[in-house]
Parts: structure tokens; sequence; C-alpha cells
């Protein structure tokens, strides 16, 4: 485990802000806003608050308050925040970002999670936060070899909490982090407590039967999925067939890396007109600089390459037996069906809010922290803590 600090050099911000003032802005055909894709009035505004207001050197301290580590596991470097509580009966809890995200979707959450009496919350419900940087994305990339799915990122998540000497811990995560988290429930069910998710992807089966216990409610929410899907999945579609393609892109222009991600925080969020409405414009814009200082564009969507390309053929959903709790964000396109999500994984937590969408901890951070807090409430047994020497590392 080695410490970590961020120290980009200056010579780095002034390209980004070279190439940002020379972009080469393309014309645009007068439509509905964001239905072509992100509007070009709105891309410039941001672009240049990017170049001329926004303050790297201040969300870059900000990131250094918290204490990071990277360690090498299987291969990759893994990039992790480790906060510790000052609660010693605090239950270890490792938090997993997805796609377009980062470690930044979970900076406002921090705090209150770790250090609940602080924040007007129950200190019985602390937790000691390990919160990685999936191999590939931002300061845990690029890769430099193929193979990185979902179940290897799991089980080097268990490799990490293992070192950490954490024996008995939850896991959380909303989109790729969902998944890695389902897995990491699976084959560390010895280990894990329990796994609260902010995503879960729930299809019909074709079973005649299940579609008969379908209610309405049920339906309508399928049918936004669906109806959604054709417009809003081709960023997937590129991602999982020609990643490298795409990479050159978005590593070479700051404003093609800005779009990119801008897209999907507008799409996925509870937004109406920018996701702005929903996210705080300058941890938006960290979020994109982890992407851009570290030149992951490509190495993260590799994702969706290996996921459309597996190794073996596909053995179908495995179930989660482990205690799972879901919080439904009202505006995340892709929000479950209980019903269909029981098929799969053992329920025992379902809440329900009508505002918040896909970057839940960003965008309802207190929402997130009350959910979280009150799933694992009932799942804090027979933890262990990390040896003292260890502690003293990381």
């Amino acid at each position: 485990m080695r410490p970590y600090r961020l120290a980009v050099a200056e010579a780095e911000l002034t390209d980004l802000r070279q190439r940002l003032a020379r972009t080469r802005w393309p014309g645009e055909i007068p439509d509905t806003p964001w239905r072509r894709g992100v509007p070009l009035r709105y891309l410039r505004e941001l672009a240049e608050y990017w170049r001329t207001g926004y303050d790297w050197r201040r969300q870059e301290a900000r990131l250094n308050e918290i204490p990071q580590f990277t360690t090498t596991i299987d291969g990759a470097t893994v990039h992790f925040l480790h906060v510790r509580s000052p609660e010693p009966e605090a239950l270890p809890l490792l938090m997993t970002h997805g796609w377009p995200g980062s470690i930044v979707e979970f900076l406002d959450v921090l705090g209150p999670l770790t250090d609940p009496g602080r924040y007007g919350g129950d200190p019985a419900d602390a937790f000691h936060l390990v919160v990685p940087s999936i191999p590939g994305f931002g300061l845990s990339g690029p890769l430099t070899e193929p193979g990185w799915d979902v179940g290897r990122v799991a089980r080097a998540w268990a490799e990490l909490m293992r070192r950490l000497d954490y024996r008995r811990y939850g896991a959380q995560g909303g989109d790729w982090g969902h998944a890695i988290s389902r897995e990491l429930g699976i084959l560390a069910a010895g280990h894990v407590v329990g796994v609260h998710l902010n995503t879960l992807l729930t299809l019909p089966s074709g079973d005649p039967a299940e579609q008969a216990a379908l209610t309405d409610e049920d339906r309508a929410r399928l049918d936004r999925l669906f109806r959604a899907e054709p417009e809003m999945s081709g960023y997937a579609k590129i991602q999982g067939t020609r990643p490298q393609t795409l990479g050159y892109a978005l590593t070479d222009s700051p404003v093609g890396q800005l779009g990119w991600i801008v897209e999907k925080f507008k799409e996925w969020t509870d937004s109406t007109h920018a996701p702005e409405d929903a996210v705080d414009r300058d941890l938006l814009l960290t979020n994109v600089m982890l992407y851009w200082l570290t030149g992951t564009a490509g190495s993260s969507a590799n994702y969706y390459y290996e996921h459309a390309h597996p190794a073996a053929a596909d053995p179908g959903p495995r179930r989660l037996a482990v205690p799972t709790g879901v919080a439904v964000f009202g505006a995340d396109v892709a929000a479950p069906v209980r019903r269909l999500a029981e098929r799969d994984n053992h329920i025992v937590h379902w809440t329900e809010y009508d505002r918040g969408g896909h970057f839940a901890a960003m965008e309802q951070p207190d929402l997130f922290v009350a959910d979280v807090r009150a799933f694992f409430r009932a799942h804090r047994h027979a933890h262990s803590q990390p040896c003292q020497e260890r502690q003293s590392a990381a």
C-alpha cells in the first residue's frame, strides 16, 4: 500500500487551456436542444468556463485532504480512497463508481458516512470507507492488457479488502459499480454482510407467468426504458465495439471528452435544461478532469467491449444470496422493477424516491446517505477491524 497524492504539473493545465482555446467547433443543425446531442451554445459556454473559471488546484487540494493510496493487484494499479471513521465499531464499506463517473461521485457523502455524529446522525451508523477507482478509470488507469471485466474487478476488490484486513464488510455501487458489487457479494459471500445498490437493471425473462404478475406501474417503468434505449445507447455500442478508435478522439480533444461525458450527465440525471440542474458544475468538471488528465477515455470504454465480447459463454444471471438493498431514484431511466429484481437477488430493503437520478450520491447526497445507513443498520454484526500495522500503512 503506497500513499498517493495528486500533483498535476502546471504544464498539463497550460496545455489543457491552450487546447480549449484552439477548439475547432462544428456547425449545428437547429433542432430541439439535446435531441441531436450536446447543444453547441451550451458546450461552448461550459468549455470557456473550464478554461477560464474552473479552479483545478482548488479541487486537487480537496481531493488531497482525503487519504489516498495505490496498490498493484493482478498486474493493475489500483487507486483508492480509504477514509476511516473515528467510531471504533464502524462497518467497513466498499463503494464503487461506474461510467462515466469516478471517485468524485462520492465526495459529498464521505463525511456523513464516516462521521455521522458530526453531521447530525447516529454514530452507530458509521462506516470505514474504501472507495477504489476501477482499473482503467482515472487514477487506476490506463489498462495495458485485455480481460478486465466485472468478475475480474470483483476479485480484485476482494483482494483489496483482504489486504486491508477487513474480514466482514458491505458493498455499495451504481452503474458498473452495481454489477461489480453484486459479483463481489456472490464470490465473497462469506465476507460481504450486505450489498446496497442504486442501480439495478431488471429485464423480463419472457416467462408468461412473470409477465402476468407485472403491474401497470411495472410495465410503465419497463416501457420507459425500452423507449429510451434506442436513442440513448449509441455510446455503449461504440464503446462495446471500437473503444480504441473512440479513444483517439477523446484523448486528443478536451471538448470531445467533455461532450462525451456531459451528455450522459444530462440524460441520466434529474435535470431539465442542463446537467447543472442536478450536479455541481465544478464537481462535474472535476470528474471530467480525472478522465482527461489520465488519458483513460479508451481504457474505461473497454469495459463495454469486455462485456460485449465475453471470454466464455454467458451462463446467465447468478443469484445474489446476501441481503440486498435497492434505492430507486425516480429520474433514473433504468429504474428497476422489484418483482423482476427479486428473481436474482435477496431483496430485504427497497426504497423509492421521487427525485434524483443515475448519479445518486452526487445528485441527492442526503437521501443516498440515509438509505445506505438504513439498509446496513441491520447487517453490522460479525465484522472485523484492520490490524494495527495495516491501519498505519493505509
